[in-house]
Formats: structure tokens, C-alpha cells, sequence
């Protein structure tokens, strides 16, 4: 019996191709795109998962209040990790993790710059993380100073084997020779951090009292099976409490009577990645927002391709009709309909399922190379897919083709000989609800769209404080003997307006946070950055009050320049020249002179707002020289710079960026999920048109006798196809009834995570819907068109 009916089924689809092959491009779409998202949701929630004790592993968090202002760090002070140690039983261990900066190997003859993937850390990083070491032991391997482990990519890098324990690598930063102790796995790249070297700290980290002075150390802990870590919160804060009370550097008692706090959190490793975007983090975290989004528009996008079938198999039900009424009166009961038609609807989603797949393998490069991803489908895909791919297609099979089968297995068969077959489309009340669904979700996600387009627009054109455009940045510049030299030779070449040699950009990751104290005032955390004389007018920066660093005065060494959030949470307001901020502690103390405020400028992302900066006049071992250029011979330029760079420096590589791309970097993740969700939006529009079309077709077919009765009493066509397009449009504007209000709340939201953001315009909401009632006319025109032009005689023949 299921062998017929499946046998009959396939039988009806081949006779009738057109309809069959709608149905399968709109079913094979959806469910592409929802495979593809789907790969994307199940790799960002798979973060960290590939350490065995990742339910225990915790890092601990920093969050300091100071003056009104709330600045949430990744990292910790220095006791921490110790009291975790010895004061926490609920602790197994802990271990600090820091990213060493300015790292260059020597590889033969060549230098190569390995930052962003070279740590120091503690020697039991390896209890804490599943760290598998292909040679090595794990136990001793980062006990002596100057020993390294280095990935195994990194090993066929440098020595083309995997088994190099023993060997060396020169490291040119600090000119020290480290001894490879160990050769671990590749680290995943589902991990909040990549490390492909971590280096020994050469000596266990010291523990002092300084609880109120962060470093650059992110402490995990791993806890005991069944760990309260509330309770453990809760122990730590007091600890933390304990000890800023006695500290000798800070005035407790004053620092808590104005509201500021010291507090610490506890996030797991598997939160990290999606829920932490806080400042010292160990590598780029993605945002669970858009997992949230985008595993909303896959369930939409597949209700979608499922709407589209029942809109297609019910435009289907007047051909059908006679059928079902035949089959009837033959004996056909209607559970044995109910059968065949959910049959059919199987055989189409299993087709679509298969080309669905086959889709999403095709476009995975394109879809990788736009969220930045490196997915694959391998045999760890497969093990899930299958079945759940299995489940789909009897999910989506029944769902999408229950309401065709019922619909279409309810005909009375003496109605349906008389051809009294249905109550037309007006009277269709669940297919209109269907229809304002799927334009409710289009007109959604157009809107949201459109509002991530505005504000990453708005983010280009933002005046920041500072002149992005025409600044040529050369790295490796530390690595030069005088680079104080390659400074004043590249500044004499025509077409370079000025250069600044200093780490500290706008645009870069470097970012030093050091306590000032203005004048009998508590320590404030600040931003601290070293620059030279030439660095304000080289970034196009703007003075409020004082001057910039000058050549011309020599007690500028002293000297420091603020910004205006520095100047206002000091409590200075416009009388902060002549002021004097001190650093350091009473060893080490040293007092500054304020000579300037540089107006405020946006040295992070514009996700938040301009936090306390100064800056002195001082060199930077960290140092790359940032160089305005003007002139319309760039490529002539260029080549210049790079040929006073090998003359100073043969044996160095020539390594440069625009200070423009290194802005756009800050937001490429906005902007590539600004790319899919233009490419998402447009491929549901037209899953929605394909429903549509279907729709029309059935009014059409419906109306057929009423538009050949109007034509033969005088009835234009401009008046039919208005007559078949208002109905559509009344459904249309319906959804954008609905969609409108959702989208501005779901956007506000969205746009809550900028600090300088671009409000929501009227226009996106008024153009998503005129976009959307052109759209509908557009797609129904066809059949509106082909509808009223038909003559009349066709169909009252039968009357």
C-alpha cells in the first residue's frame, strides 16, 4: 500500500513538472540557506568545547567603577590567581595567561613576526586546557625559563618535521635562544585564544598586595567537580575587599564613598567567545546576538519554504479537485487521500533535502569566505547531519504538504462535479494569513537590513576625532637600530606631509592602561599612551585648550597632554593647563604638567564611549612609524619609502597598512554579517514571491468565470488587474503593519550595542514597505495580466 502510494504520487509530480519544480526550488533554498546557517549557529556555539573539563573552567573577570564610568577587563590583579591557589578549596588550580607583543623568530636568515598567536603563561596551562602534546611532556615543559611549546604547524613551518624537541629558536625580540620542549596539537579554531607558541614567564609570577593594579594576566581557574561558584564569587570579592582596604596605595574608604568598586566575576570558558567583549581580551570574540538573529532567519526562512508549498499545492486544488472527487466516488476514503498527498509532499522535500545539500557544499567557500569562516562538511558533520537532515525531511514533509492534504482530501465530491470546488480566494482566510506571515518576515528583515547598512555607513563618515584617510603605517619599525633615522629621512621625500613613530593608534590593538593621580585626588585608571612631538598633527587631531609636545620646549619631557574625558572626570573642566597628574608608586614617582587637552577622539571601537587618555612625550619600544602622505602618485610613493627602508634596513621585511583598512577591520564582523543579511533578505524575497506567484495563480484560477463574466459586461483589463492586484497589496500592507513595529523594537535593541550610533530614519520603514507593495505588484502582474487578457469564451464555455 505505501509502495502505490508512493508509486502514484511520483507519477502526479512528473505530470505535472512546472508545479513540481516550483516546489522544489522554493523547498531546496530554504532549507540551503538553513543548512548553511545552521553550520555557522553550531560553530559558534561550539567554542571552547574541545577541552574535556570545559564545564569547569572558568576565567575570571574585572570590573572597575570609577567617576560614573564602568570599564569591564578580561583581565585581573596580581593576587588573584594566588588566593585561588591557597585560600579556595573549591579550586583544583589556576593559570595565568598573558599575549607577548612584538614577537619575531628567526628563521634561517629571515625574520619572521609571529604576534597574535605567542602567549606566556604559567606551566600548568596544561592541567587547565586540553593542550595534547604530540612530543613532550606536559609536566615539565614550560618549567625552565627560556623553554617554548610550539604547535605542530609551526614545527613544519621552521624545521618541515613535527619531531623537534630539543632544537632551538632564536628569539630576535629579547635576543634569547629558547629550547623547544614540547610540539602540541593545533589548537581548534573554535578557541577564544590560538596560541601557536606559549612561552615559559621564566619565573612563577610575583604575588604582591596591589589588588587595585590590573596587569596584562588573564587568570582561569579550573574548580572541583560540583564547585559552588557563586560561593567562590563571593570568597574572592572579599578577599579582593581585604586587601584593598589594607593597601598602601589607595585611600579605600574615600575610593568606595563616591560609588567606584572593585568586583570581580567568574564566566565560563564556553561563554567567553559569544558573551564577553571586554577590554584585554586574549583574541576576537564573536557576538551572540547575531547567533540569536541568524538562527531566528533560518527557522523563518525554512517556515518560508514551507508556506510556499502549501500556497503552491492549494493553487493546484482546482485541476485537482475533479481528481479527488473521481477517487471519491470510486471509494477512496479521505485517510487514503491524506496518505497520498503527504506522499507526495515526502518525495518533494527529500528531493529538495538532496539538492538542499549538494547546494549548501557548492556555496560553504562563498559562505565561508562572507562570515569569515572555515567550515566543512566532514565525517563529524555527517554524524549529525544525517540524521538530523532525516528528521527534517519527515518534519517539513508533513508540515509543509498537512494543510494541501486536508485541504484538498475535504472536497465533497457532488460540490466537485457540480464544479463548485472552493469559496475562492477572498474567502481563502488561513492562505491570506499565510501570506501576511511571509511578507510580515520579508518586510522584518529588509527594515533590519537597511538599519544595519545606515549605522555601518554612519561608522565610515563619524568624525572621530582624528584624520583616518592618507596614513600609511610601517610595522617592524622597533626592529631598526635608530628609527629615529628612518623617520627623518622618509619625512624629507615629496608627497609626505609628516610621520609620527608611536604604537599607540587609534586604529591598533595596543592599548596600556596605567593609574594617574591628579593632584591629592584617588588613582584613576587611564588610558596611557607614549608618543612623540609629531603625533597630533600626524593624526589630524585637534587641540581644545594648551598645545601639542613641541621640540622647542625641553621641559615638555615632563610635560603631558589629556584628553577631554581625562580633563572632566579630574574634575578639571577648561582649567586644566599648569595641573599636575603623578604616576607610579613612592619609589618610582614621577610628576607630569598638563600643557594641553587634544579634543575627545575615538580610540576604540565606537561600540563605546571615549574613556580617559593621556598622553607623554616618550619612546616607544613598541614603536611603528605612521606616515600622512599627500600626493596623487602613490604607487611612486610607496616605492620611495620601501627603498629608504632597505637601504636602513636590508634584512628587514617591508610590512605596511592603511590606517583606513585598520579601522574597517575594527567593524568587519558588522559588516559581514551587514553582507549576509543583504544576500538572507533578498533570498527570502524571493522564497516569498515564489509563494506569491502561487498565490495569484490560485486567485486566478479561482476568479476565472467572475473575470470572463466582467469582461463580456465591459470590464477593462487596467480594471481586472486592479481588481486581482488589490487584494495582494491589502495583504502586503497588512504585514507591514505587523513587521514595521517589530523591526523598529528588534533594531533599537541592536543599535543599544553602539554608543555613537544613528538613530532609526522614517524612510527605512516607509521604503521597506513601498519596496514591498512594488514587489508584490511586480510578481503578481504576470498572472493578473494573463488573467484579464484571456478570452472570456474559454471560461463560460462550460456555463
Amino acid at each position: 500500500m505505501i509502495r502505490n502510494y508512493f508509486k502514484t504520487a511520483l507519477r502526479s509530480l512528473l505530470k505535472n513538472k512546472g508545479f513540481t519544480f516550483l516546489n522544489i526550488l522554493g523547498l531546496a533554498l530554504g532549507l540551503a540557506i538553513c543548512l548553511l546557517i545552521t553550520f555557522y549557529v553550531v560553530d559558534e556555539l561550539s567554542y571552547d568545547r574541545y577541552n574535556i573539563k570545559h564545564d569547569r573552567i572558568y576565567r575570571v573577570n574585572t570590573d572597575l567603577k570609577y567617576s560614573g564610568t564602568i570599564t569591564n577587563y578580561a583581565i585581573t590583579a596580581i593576587p588573584v590567581a594566588n588566593v585561588l591557589k591557597t585560600e579556595c578549596p573549591e579550586v583544583e588550580t589556576a593559570v595565568r595567561i598573558t599575549p607577548a607583543l612584538n614577537i619575531r623568530f628567526k628563521k634561517g636568515d629571515e625574520i619572521v613576526r609571529e604576534d597574535g598567536a605567542t602567549f606566556y603563561c604559567e606551566p600548568n596551562v596544561f592541567d587547565v586546557f586540553t593542550l595534547p602534546l604530540l612530543s613532550g611532556d606536559a609536566k615539565t615543559a614550560l618549567k625552565e625559563p627560556n623553554s617554548v611549546v610550539i604547535s605542530e604547524s609551526i614545527a613544519q613551518k621552521y624545521f618541515n618535521r613535527s619531531n623537534v624537541v630539543g632544537q632551538t629558536l632564536f628569539l630576535v625580540t629579547d635576543s634569547t635562544s629558547h629550547k623547544i620542549t614540547g610540539v602540541m596539537r593545533d589548537m581548534p579554531m573554535q578557541s577564544h585564544f590560538r596560541a601557536n607558541f606559549l612561552l615559559a614567564t621564566g619565573h612563577p609570577v610575583q604575588n604582591n598586595n596591589l589588588w587595585n593594579k590590573l596587569t596584562a594576566f588573564a587568570t582561569y581557574v579550573l574548580v572541583k567537580p560540583n564547585a559552588n561558584t557563586n560561593l567562590l564569587e563571593s570568597k574572592l570579592n572579599a578577599e579582593m575587599q581585604k586587601g584593598l582596604k589594607g593597601s598602601s596605595t589607595m585611600n579605600y574608604a574615600k575610593f568606595t564613598s563616591g560609588g567606584n568598586y572593585f568586583k570581580l566575576s567568574l564566566i565560563p570558558v564556553t561563554d567567553i567567545h559569544l558573551k564577553s567583549n571586554r577590554v584585554m581580551e586574549l583574541g576576537a570574540n564573536g557576538n551572540s546576538q547575531y547567533v540569536y538573529i541568524f538562527a531566528a532567519v533560518a527557522v523563518f526562512i525554512l517556515l518560508l519554504a514551507c508556506i510556499n508549498f502549501m500556497n503552491l499545492s492549494t493553487a493546484r486544488s482546482a485541476n485537482r479537485a475533479r481528481e479527488v472527487g473521481v477517487r471519491k466516488v470510486l471509494g477512496s476514503s479521505r485517510k487514503h487521500l491524506i496518505f497520498q498527498f503527504l506522499a507526495e509532499s515526502l518525495i518533494v522535500t527529500f528531493a529538495a533535502s538532496i539538492i538542499a545539500v549538494m547546494t549548501a557544499w557548492v556555496l560553504l567557500p562563498l559562505f565561508n569566505h562572507l562570515s569569515n569562516k572555515q567550515l566543512v562538511i566532514n565525517l563529524q558533520t555527517i554524524t549529525w547531519l544525517l540524521p538530523a537532515l532525516l528528521s527534517l525531511v519527515i518534519i517539513v514533509g508533513v508540515l509543509a504538504g498537512s494543510y494541501p492534504a486536508f485541504f484538498l482530501s475535504a472536497f465533497q465530491p457532488i460540490n466537485v462535479l457540480k464544479g463548485k470546488i472552493s469559496t475562492g480566494f477572498k474567502g481563502g482566510a488561513f492562505r491570506n494569513t499565510l501570506v501576511v506571515f511571509q511578507f510580515s518576515i520579508s518586510i522584518f528583515l529588509v527594515i533590519g537590513t537597511l538599519v544595519i547598512y545606515n549605522q555601518l555607513n554612519y561608522i565610515r563618515n563619524k568624525d572621530l576625532g582624528f584624520n583616518r584617510n592618507q596614513v600609511l603605517i610601517l610595522n617592524n619599525v622597533n626592529t631598526l637600530e635608530h628609527p629615529d633615522l628612518l623617520k627623518r629621512e622618509i619625512k624629507q621625500l615629496p608627497g609626505v606631509v609628516n610621520a609620527t613613530l608611536t604604537s599607540f593608534l587609534p586604529t591598533a590593538n595596543n592599548k596600556i592602561l596605567n593609574y594617574v593621580s591628579p593632584g591629592e585626588k584617588e588613582g584613576q585608571s587611564t588610558q596611557f599612551w607614549k608618543i612623540d612631538e609629531d603625533y597630533i598633527s600626524t593624526m589630524g587631531m585637534q587641540m581644545k585648550t594648551g598645545r601639542a609636545f613641541s621640540e622647542q620646549f625641553k621641559t615638555d619631557s615632563t610635560a603631558m597632554v589629556i584628553n577631554e574625558t581625562a580633563a572632566k572626570i579630574f574634575g578639571y573642566g577648561n582649567d586644566a593647563i599648569g595641573k599636575t597628574i603623578t604616576t607610579g608608586g613612592a619609589k618610582d614617582l614621577k610628576k607630569y604638567h598638563v600643557i594641553g587637552v587634544v579634543k575627545d577622539f575615538n580610540f576604540s571601537s565606537l561600540r563605546d564611549n571615549v574613556t580617559p587618555l593621556v598622553m607623554t612625550l616618550d619612546n616607544d619600544w613598541l614603536a611603528r612609524l605612521s606616515i600622512r602622505v599627500n600626493t596623487h602618485n602613490l604607487p611612486a610613493l610607496m616605492a620611495q619609502i620601501e627603498k629608504t627602508w632597505k637601504a636602513i634596513a636590508p634584512n628587514e621585511q617591508f610590512e605596511y597598512s592603511f590606517m583606513d583598512q585598520d579601522f574597517d577591520a575594527l567593524y568587519r564582523t558588522e559588516q559581514r554579517m551587514g553582507n549576509l543579511f543583504i544576500i538572507f533578505t533578498s533570498l527570502s524575497i524571493v522564497i516569498a514571491c515564489l509563494g506569491l506567484f502561487g498565490m495569484a495563480a490560485y486567485a486566478a484560477e479561482q476568479r476565472n468565470k467572475e473575470i470572463g463574466i466582467r469582461k463580456v459586461l465591459g470590464a477593462s483589463v487596467s480594471a481586472i488587474v486592479r481588481m486581482l492586484s488589490f487584494d495582494f497589496v491589502k495583504l502586503v500592507i497588512i504585514s507591514f503593519l505587523v513587521a514595521a513595529p517589530l523591526a523598529f523594537l528588534a533594531m533599537h535593541q541592536w543599535l543599544q550595542g553602539f554608543a555613537y550610533r544613528q538613530n532609526i530614519q522614517w524612510w527605512v520603514i516607509v521604503l521597506a514597505g513601498a519596496g514591498a507593495v512594488v514587489i508584490t505588484f511586480v510578481t503578481i502582474s504576470a498572472q493578473s495580466f494573463k488573467a484579464a487578457m484571456s478570452n472570456p469564451v474559454d471560461s463560460l464555455k462550460n456555463e
